[in-house]
């Protein structure tokens, strides 16, 4: 049996429960079965923006239009024979007005000699109900004398009554840490973030929409895989009771959506959560929403004006500008970064000598490593076993990627860096180790990956062979081999470009979010436990 949570000891709550045993007394269900609203609090607030309307004796003799609402009661303020209120429904709020002799409570029959307590209706509003409790109100509108759109109530319906009070704004909701562990008080008590996720769908939506408009399938694929892969990341573990399997949680969508296309769906895309056992940190989390799409016949030039347009097309619907003012990690100065297409594209080589001041190609494999371990930012262990191209790719990490505020394709990376995608077409590049991968930079950070597909089934066992033995070896990202997409690919796939878009990260860039946890519902959190320790630490 459960033990009862701390917060049933609170005075606050036994109040409130003492106070809803008494409203059941009175003949009150308050939690009632369903309740039909007619209009949101934005959509009256836009319909009387600027239109007479009457006042409070016209909505008294039910001239003027009547509405029922549904709404969380946020104010409360007694006035002798009126009583004023705000409720919040999830489009904002509208202030309420009771009235001691017209106003009734639906379920409740007051006595007719206003005994003991003397609960007319209003009284019983005061003294029973709570703020945070969720009512619904039908009335009637009228415009106040001071100008504020007013429903003045005929009828109050209580729809739940609340047991623990609303967090105070001013001390609860000022500590980030429980904002985002308990979310819902969060969203009751800040617009601002209500603004922000619906923002976050109303990108998503774009997205869909555009992706549709350029002729994209929207699919679903498995979230257990039997082998995982697309991606050098180590996954979550769990089991398929079923046929007592081990099964792992999807670190990318990758390999189903490929073949998808040798299926002959030849543009599919897919918007879901991927989930990676590492790091937590502002720009990370370990499970978070991904966009990938593959297109036959296309290639990483295709991928590159996609995403520019892509982003730029979310811009403009969201702020009517290409130009967002966002928050500059690195100094928390606020820079204008443009999102209008195109962006600038730079090889890897070109942005360390740029923003670095290095020119690798003079450097020798152990002056880069010197140089990375005087950075700080490096494992020393790590740093011993890479190879020529990932001493590269850490050194571009380290020295030009924290300077690519504006928008940047960083293109031609060194073959090292992943095994799913094409070699160069140019011999020189080719010749010098280099495939057609780009990842795109806003603000420091990278928000998309994209290759120029490799579909050469033989040369793709090879690579995949040799990540293979690195798992083996003791590296815990690699993926196992998957002979299944080898066979796949034997059936022929036609040339390809992919692309991944962090949705998470592409959405703090469009609303200026801080933290990734400021644009996930529920980002993970240790336990509460845990977390009061290292902070006493």
């Amino acid at each position: 049996m459960s033990t009862k949570p701390e917060y049933h000891q609170h005075e606050e709550f036994q109040n409130r429960i003492r106070k809803l045993e008494e409203i059941r007394e009175l003949g009150i269900e308050p939690y009632p079965h369903h309740y039909t609203p007619t209009h949101t609090s934005e959509e009256l607030n836009n319909r009387y923006h600027d239109k007479p309307i009457g006042h409070s004796d016209d909505a008294a003799a039910g001239v003027t239009e009547f509405v029922k609402m549904a709404g969380r009661l946020m104010l409360f303020r007694s006035m002798g024979k009126n009583a004023f209120a705000h409720i919040q429904d999830d489009t904002g709020r509208i202030q309420i007005m009771f009235n001691r002799d017209i106003t009734k409570v639906a379920g409740y029959s007051p006595p007719h000699d206003n005994d003991s307590e003397g609960l007319t209706p209003l009284k019983l509003i005061e003294k029973k109900f709570d703020l945070g409790d969720i009512i619904g109100i039908e009335g009637h509108v009228f415009r106040t004398n001071k100008g504020e759109l007013t429903i003045f109530a005929k009828t109050v319906t209580l729809l739940s009554k609340t047991l623990l009070p609303l967090a105070d704004k001013h001390s609860g909701l000022a500590d980030k840490e429980l904002r985002y562990r308990k979310r819902w008080l969060d969203l009751i008590s800040n617009e601002d973030i209500r603004k922000t996720f619906r923002a976050r769908s109303q990108i998503i939506k774009l997205i869909r929409d555009y992706l549709h408009g350029q002729n994209f399938l929207e699919v679903e694929t498995p979230v257990l895989q039997s082998i995982y892969g697309g991606a050098e990341a180590r996954p979550f573990i769990t089991k398929l009771n079923a046929l007592e399997q081990e099964m792992f949680m999807r670190i990318s969508l990758e390999i189903p959506l490929k073949k998808l296309i040798i299926g002959g769906m030849n543009r599919v895309f897919e918007i879901g959560r991927v989930f990676r056992n590492e790091g937590i940190d502002r720009t990370h989390n370990p499970e978070f929403t991904m966009l990938e799409l593959y297109a036959a016949y296309w290639d990483y030039n295709d991928m590159m004006h996609l995403t520019e347009n892509l982003f730029q097309h979310c811009a403009l619907a969201i702020h009517g500008t290409t130009k967002v003012a966002v928050r500059n990690p690195v100094n928390e100065e606020i820079v204008e970064v443009d999102l209008k297409a195109p962006w600038k594209r730079m090889s890897m080589k070109e942005c360390i000598q740029v923003y670095g001041n290095i020119d690798p190609d003079k450097l020798s494999d152990q002056e880069i490593r010197k140089i990375l371990l005087n950075s700080g930012h490096v494992d020393p262990k790590k740093v011993q076993g890479l190879s020529r191209g990932l001493l590269i790719a850490a050194l571009f990490e380290v020295t030009a990627e924290p300077h690519l505020i504006q928008p940047h394709h960083v293109i031609d990376h060194p073959i090292e860096t992943t095994v799913l995608c094409k070699q160069h077409r140019d011999p020189a590049k080719k010749a010098e180790g280099l495939i057609e991968r780009f990842e795109s930079f806003i603000l420091g950070k990278e928000i998309c990956n994209a290759y120029t597909e490799l579909n050469d089934p033989e040369l793709q066992r090879t690579l995949l062979e040799g990540q293979a033995k690195r798992r083996e070896a003791g590296d815990e990202e690699a993926s196992p081999f998957d002979e299944e997409f080898i066979e796949a690919m034997c059936q022929g796939m036609p040339p390809t470009g992919g692309l991944g878009i962090g949705i998470d990260r592409m959405v703090m860039i469009l609303l200026n979010a801080h933290s990734i946890r400021d644009v996930l519902y529920f980002p993970w959190m240790k336990p509460i436990g845990a977390a009061k320790e290292e902070s006493a630490s």
